[in-house]
């Protein structure tokens, strides 16, 4: 024992092992080694197992391990410098916290560790039993946003994902469905190829639509219906100061239906461009390029036959034209 680890020594008392080639028991000893492996720390110190393990001769001719060396289940597994508990040990802290995070933590309770040793050890983990999942969302995840994007599939009653599918077509969710007869709700949004997949693939089903998109599609529907209709809502709902909103003579003219006169002459100038590059001979996808314009700011200001056609409700001046 010393000041910075604890050393145990250790050595087998059993007659023989027995061969993991073929499973004969050998009690011949061709020779005789030393090994180090460490275990779990105790009181802040690392301890070092000082152990003396045997190679014996196979006894059967046949086999193709002419010698092996004896292990003893539970503590040493071949090729490996941790016992069996602390490779379970370094395992769950990789298991909750990763590469980096869980080499700073074990380093911290006296093991020395790299992230890629972690990472190798989750690696050799085997894959967990998932149950059969009955009720189950699907949905997209984008590996490259607006370009790449996947297929994620959730056990809704755990809140638990079950697999992720490399595209979002309809083929793969269908092949996916098919090899899990025993789905009964399928939860997804409003996607025409999840909803062809999950038809294809489990019609058994009952299709429904998740919450999320739900609530989602009605707050965008009540929005833009308040924005259509704000200037009734104006009206309706009397000023509290008793006057209405005023705008600064720099920003106002008498003439101009918009409240902000330097806010309209930007889209006019907007209007004029997209325009003039549209009779240049330019697509819309191409004045959205050169513009930095989405394509739905591209088309409306095409469409439009004059800039003010573009404006309503908020940007309409609160007094009548006569």
């Amino acid at each position: 024992m010393s000041h910075e680890a604890i050393r145990i020594d250790v050595r087998s008392t059993a007659a023989g092992a027995a061969c993991p080639g073929c499973g004969s028991e050998s009690t011949r000893v061709h020779s005789s080694y030393l090994r180090f492996p460490a275990d779990v720390p105790s009181g802040g110190r690392l301890v070092v197992l000082r152990l003396q393990v045997r190679r014996f001769f196979c006894p059967e001719s046949s086999c193709a391990r002419r010698t092996f060396v004896e292990q003893m289940p539970g503590l040493t597994r071949r090729h490996r410098r941790w016992t069996e508990r602390l490779r379970s040990t370094l395992a769950a802290v990789g298991l909750a916290l990763a590469g980096r995070a869980g080499a700073r933590m074990a380093q911290a309770f006296g093991v020395p560790i790299s992230r890629s040793a972690v990472l190798r050890l989750l690696d050799a983990l085997p894959e967990p039993e998932v149950p059969a999942p009955r009720v189950v969302g699907v949905d997209e995840y984008a590996t490259r946003k607006g370009r790449v994007y996947g297929t994620v599939l959730v056990d809704v009653e755990i809140r638990r994902p079950v697999d992720l599918l490399p595209d979002r077509e309809a083929s793969s969710l269908a092949a996916w469905l098919a090899k899990r007869p025993g789905i009964e709700v399928i939860c997804r949004d409003r996607a025409p190829f999840f909803a062809e997949g999950a038809t294809a693939g489990a019609p058994q089903a009952t299709q429904v639509a998740d919450r999320w998109h739900l609530w989602h599609n009605l707050g965008e529907a009540a929005e833009r219906a308040v924005a259509h209709h704000r200037q009734c809502l104006r009206v309706l709902v009397p000023d509290r100061e008793g006057k209405a909103d005023e705008l600064a003579p720099s920003e106002e003219k008498a003439d101009s239906p918009w409240r902000s006169e330097r806010f309209a002459n930007r889209v006019r100038a907007r209007h004029a461009t997209v325009h003039a590059l549209l009779e240049a001979g330019h697509s819309r996808r191409s004045i959205g390029r050169q513009l930095n314009m989405t394509h739905r700011t591209v088309k409306s200001l095409a469409d439009a036959a004059k800039p003010e056609d573009l404006f309503r409700g908020q940007w309409l001046s609160t007094t009548p034209e006569f």
